[in-house]
């Protein structure tokens, strides 16, 4: 058995285990995310995120959720890998480019006193055609007929780098749903074969044109507290059903991020997303093997 450093941190209550991947690597990532993020047996967590080497960026990110599928991106996992880097000074530039499975972000630390208190991320231009999302659909999927048990719900869909289906809801009903029924709801769409890649699922009310509220449920790791991609999925989705402006906060139940889409000269843009970065606590854990890094990077 060989022991791994490990730091746990959180933003908008979304957590993470974060592992310093520079010289050596956990062998099987995935079964130590599966193994880690139990919230019993584990450490506990939405997942496990590696720091790691990059040949085109600052830095690398190679994210694992619960289930210990590879996640492409996670908007708040990459403000806490930011922080994490620029206070082990692993990274110090600001902004900080990012190298991630959705491609290379921007991430600006937003320093207070020299400490890291929020950070915006350049999260780029969403994905709006269908079978890029991916989805079973060609051309942008808004307000979309999805038929599921007992019921059809009106979805919009949008990449983000990883794929979110998100719905529109009139009142709180679905935010008084119990856990176990959350559950069924989110795992129907997750696994609906419109989404061959699965996909994240977004429950939206619109309490003002610069305000939403918003349950998710997230591809391999269920429901969680925030979810920073699937805040920027929302705002797109509002806008583009024109429920919401350009520049809106987005409240989770861990808490509140800040997102903005600016229109460009073709009304689309990168979006942004901001908010908090906060370390948990360190600690060491026994994993079955590492390896060495591989130094091509």
């Amino acid at each position: 058995m060989s022991k791994l450093a490990f730091t746990k941190m959180q933003g908008c209550g979304n957590d993470y285990i974060f592992v310093v991947a520079d010289r050596m690597r956990p062998v099987d990532p995935a079964g130590l995310a599966r193994c880690l993020s139990d919230r019993h047996f584990g450490v506990g967590a939405d997942g496990l995120i590696l720091l790691t080497p990059s040949a085109v960026a600052d830095i690398g990110m190679e994210m694992y959720n619960a289930d210990g599928s590879r996640g492409e991106m996670c908007g708040n996992g990459i403000r806490c890998l930011a922080r994490l880097a620029h206070e082990r000074g692993l990274a110090r530039k600001n902004p900080l480019a990012v190298e991630t499975d959705a491609g290379i972000r921007a991430v600006t630390l937003h320093l207070t006193g020299g400490v890291p208190s929020l950070a915006t991320v350049d999260m780029g231009e969403p994905i709006l055609e269908g079978r890029r999302i991916p989805a079973g659909a060609d051309g942008p999927i808004i307000d979309y007929p999805l038929k599921l048990e007992g019921r059809t719900v009106s979805i919009t869909a949008v990449s983000m780098g990883n794929p979110h289906c998100v719905t529109f809801v009139d009142d709180d009903s679905v935010f008084t749903l119990s856990d176990s029924a959350f559950a069924e709801l989110g795992q129907q769409i997750e696994h609906h074969p419109f989404f061959p890649r699965r996909v994240n699922a977004e429950f939206v009310r619109v309490a003002a044109p610069d305000r939403l509220k918003v349950r998710v449920w997230e591809r391999g790791s269920g429901e969680t507290m925030a979810c920073g991609s699937g805040a920027c999925a929302t705002l797109v989705a509002a806008v583009l059903t024109e429920r919401a402006e350009r520049r809106a906060k987005v409240e989770l139940r861990g808490g509140q991020v800040e997102i903005e889409w600016p229109a460009n000269s073709l009304g689309k843009g990168h979006v942004f997303l901001t908010g908090d970065a906060v370390e948990v606590f360190n600690g060491e854990v026994e994993v079955d093997g590492l390896e060495p890094v591989n130094d091509a990077a």
